[in-house]
Order: C-alpha cells, then structure tokens, then sequence
C-alpha cells in the first residue's frame, strides 16, 4: 500500500495536462483530492471520473491570480479533510514573445500566474502545514527555469523565481518537503497561450517531441512517496530527444 493513501492533496491547474494527469496518478494511490481550476465544468468531468473508482475528491473554481480564491482551495481541504499533506502549484502560462514586442499585459499575466499563483499557494497551505509539522510542497516550474532562450526572456524569469522561492523555502521551513519539477516539453496546454502567430507554430513543431503528463505526474508521486526524512529537492525531466 502507497504511502500516499488518504493524504489530503491540492492541486492548482487541475483541469488539463499535468495537473489532471497528477490528479489520476495521485487518485490510483488513493489519495483524498481537492483540485482547483478556472474551468469548473472541466473539473466537475474529471471529478466524476474519479468518484466512479471510489476517489475522495472535491473541487472547486479557483483563479491563482485571486489570493482569495487561492486561500479558499486551502480552506475547502481543511473543511472536507481536516488537513492538508501537499500542494501542486502547477498551474501557468507561456505567452512567448521577443521583449521589443513590448507585450506588457502578457508578462503581467506570466507574473500573476506563475509567480504569484505560486506564493498564494504556499500561503494558503504553510500554515497549517508548520502546525501539523509536516506538509510537502511541490512547484512546478520548467526547465526555462535553468537556461534563457530568445522569446523566453519574461516566461524563463518567472520560472527562476519559482526556484529560487521553492529553495528559499526549503531553507526557512526544514519540517515542510518541498519539490521543484522541471518538466521540458511536455503535451499539454501550454502553447496555446502564445498570441504570435510565427512563435506560436514554432514553439508546437518543438512540441512534436513532447512527452506525455502521464510522465510528469509519476515524478511527482515518486517524490511523494519518499520516506518522511527524504526531500526530493528537484526532478528535472525533459523527452529523450530535447537538446535543451
């Protein structure tokens, strides 16, 4: 039996790619589910699904941009469950563009998801956490967070922050796990969010090498399943063919 039975899970971005693939991975090893998404009805197909095989599960519609909303995910897993053993801040956007295209809202929007949506989630969860005196974080950041390429410059800063905030915590908090996953291409979402066209069909021909969510959810429960005195620190996984 896993040791990830009846732990109480968050995750963020659950309503497609890696975030619902975690959730099904998660779901097998019987872990208790509360998942969060802006596409409610998305989440409700994946819910029930999962209720189907006999999965604790809730959800409910959450923006990470809106701390509030952010908090209330946390408080619906204490409410239902009585505590929390983990988050996936997982979810994020991508809208690549060269800087001199000067496309302001796109990187607001990258700095209020990816960065933000990650402190509102650890946020929402450290408390309880340190007063449980265990808890495991798990911030999904991307391999643009150890390299820089060209279109990349604001998406590849955000996912440095998240590194650098994910250690910054493993450092403060020694009885909370914390986990960074940088994933390469993966097929997912992402992509979608670039509003230039040439970028756009660029960046998905690089996507044909892909891997599959399924790839990065199993990363994600084999640092989970960590004996308790085992911080897993950072899995970086990328397809066989990805050069960088």
């Amino acid at each position: 039996m896993s040791v990830i039975k009846d732990r109480v899970v968050i995750i963020t971005g659950a309503s497609s790619g890696i975030g619902e693939a975690s959730a099904v991975a998660l779901a097998e090893k019987g872990a208790r589910l509360v998942l969060g998404a802006r596409r409610l009805n998305r989440l409700n197909q994946i819910a029930g699904q999962l209720r189907e095989k006999g999965v604790e599960i809730r959800v409910s519609q959450t923006d990470v941009t809106q701390q509030s909303e952010v908090q209330a995910l946390a408080d619906l897993a204490l409410a239902e469950f009585g505590r929390i053993d983990a988050i996936i801040n997982n979810a994020g956007l991508m809208p690549l563009s060269f800087m001199s295209q000067t496309k302001v809202s796109e990187w607001e929007q990258m700095i209020d998801v990816n960065i933000k949506g990650v402190l509102y989630g650890i946020a929402a969860v450290i408390g309880q956490m340190k007063k449980q005196q265990s808890g495991h974080i798990i911030n999904v950041a991307s391999i643009a967070g150890l390299t820089v390429f060209p279109t990349g410059g604001v998406y590849c800063a955000t996912k440095h922050a998240v590194r650098a905030l994910s250690e910054g915590l493993r450092q403060e908090e020694p009885q909370i796990r914390t986990t960074i996953i940088s994933p390469g291409s993966v097929k997912t979402e992402l992509p979608d969010s670039i509003s230039d066209d040439r970028i756009g069909a660029a960046t998905r021909m690089a996507y044909e090498q892909a891997i599959g969510a399924e790839s990065i959810a199993q990363a994600i429960v084999w640092a989970m399943e960590q004996p308790e005195q085992v911080d897993v620190n950072e899995i970086v996984i990328r397809p066989l063919t990805q050069r960088q």
